[in-house]
């Protein structure tokens, strides 16, 4: 949470909500692919969804999930499972996957994640042969706060060739990939909206169009990559307004499957040592890195700072940049709210918990003065695949930096915005 507390010590900062889609929800119509196909002329409005296909995945998903380890059937039924889902990305059957995804939730919690996990890694990592070689390409995102004066924009967006260029060898000179890899970038900073937009199906077509451009020096096309990026939102941020907006780097690297510097230890120590190397890594990256992403990004000189968060692959760090994102917002409303009010954070206390809303959960925080008054409220949505211990863990984390009392966790907030059940969960400082 260290990284939270460093931006939100700047003056205010203005954020816009991004509504942000449940993970297992379909995306966007523009976005998702039947998954019949039609004959040409078809009118779209006849396509149906494969039913069938739906409940092998969704059924099997429930059976994997709850399935004993020693089970002698384990091995194949994961693998019909893997092929039936590898066969609907390549279709770019996307209704069938997150409708499977659906199903199996309603069947079996465990079901979600599972199912979740292996339609998320068939997107990001696809293998090849070639010359009798094995080889996986995998994508990957870097999510990054960008702080400016006014916001960014968006004809200032990867303007600068050179600095670019700069940009994609420093990943492997700072041994964030293996020397033997070959890692590009795309030359473009997403927002989330067009990160959010990307489908399972539409991802792994980026991966193929990857492979494609690092393997054949006479392809010049790239589409699946050229239709994710579509445009920023305009610019609502003043001239002086001190800005933070969520941006991701995106990239992907070709490497042979056996490549020995992907390889995790498997004693615990070493695994840990293996690890916090890697972290050391990407932190002397990101400090090195900062004048290269600002003349990628700001042309006009303007005040400008950048706060990465991890390099991780594509689901992995979308996650974690919309789960920082909606932190740091939530946040930044609070600290507002204490502005305000006109009291600092040691003189309240906190409760945090659940409200259900129209079928979604978010998590609400109320900061309490004297009595039982409000003096200051927010929200933030929970993702029904993340754990939700490490949700409340993170959110206390936080709120213990703004000087509270204390914090507690309440069973409910009811219709009446009234905390039920309330538990003390951690004392302030």
């Amino acid at each position: 949470m260290a990284e939270e507390a460093d931006l939100l010590q700047c003056p205010p900062l203005l954020f816009f909500y991004v509504p942000i889609m449940s993970k297992s929800k379909r995306p966007a119509a523009k976005a998702s692919t039947p998954s019949s196909v039609a004959s040409p002329g078809a009118d779209p409005g006849e396509y149906e969804l494969d039913e069938a296909l739906v409940d092998k995945i969704a059924n099997l998903a429930v059976e994997l999930a709850t399935e004993d380890d020693a089970s002698p059937d384990l091995p194949g039924k994961q693998r019909d499972l893997r092929r039936m889902v590898g066969k609907s990305l390549r279709q770019q059957q996307d209704d069938v996957l997150y409708e499977a995804l659906e199903r199996a939730r309603d069947q079996e919690a465990e079901a979600y994640p599972y199912l979740r996990e292996i339609i998320e890694e068939a997107a990001e990592i696809v293998f090849f042969t070639r010359n009798e070689r094995s080889y996986e390409v995998n994508a990957f995102v870097i999510p990054m706060f960008v702080r400016t004066a006014g916001g960014l924009d968006a004809e200032q967006n990867f303007r600068d060739a050179d600095a670019f260029t700069e940009l994609t060898a420093s990943i492997k000179e700072a041994q964030l990939e293996s020397a033997d890899a070959k890692v590009v970038l795309v030359s473009y900073a997403y927002h989330l909206d067009e990160i959010d937009a990307i489908t399972y199906s539409h991802l792994e077509a980026m991966v193929r169009d990857a492979f494609a451009a690092m393997t054949d020096k006479k392809l010049t096309s790239t589409p699946a990559i050229d239709r994710s990026m579509s445009s920023w939102p305009a610019n609502r941020f003043g001239a002086d307004d001190t800005a933070v907006e969520l941006r991701f780097l995106l990239g992907f690297t070709l490497k042979t499957v056996d490549d020995p510097f992907y390889t995790i230890p498997q004693d615990e120590a070493a695994m840990d040592a293996y690890f916090a190397v890697r972290a050391q890594r990407f932190q002397a990256w990101s400090e090195k890195v900062v004048p290269l992403v600002q003349r990628c990004l700001v042309t006009d000189g303007r005040e400008f700072d950048v706060h990465f968060l991890y390099q991780d692959l594509f689901h992995g760090g979308k996650e974690r940049g919309i789960a920082e994102y909606f932190m740091l917002q939530m946040m930044s409303e609070l600290d507002h709210g204490l502005q305000q009010s006109g009291v600092t954070g040691a003189q309240t206390r906190a409760v945090m918990g659940p409200v259900h809303m129209d079928g979604d959960v978010v998590l609400r925080v109320n900061l309490y003065g004297d009595g039982d008054a409000i003096v200051a409220t927010a929200e933030k949505p929970l993702d029904a695949a993340r754990d939700l211990q490490v949700e409340l863990d993170d959110t206390c984390d936080a709120l213990l930096t703004l000087g509270v009392q204390s914090v507690a966790l309440a069973e409910e907030f009811d219709a009446g915005g009234n905390a039920v059940n309330v538990q003390p969960y951690a004392d302030g400082n």
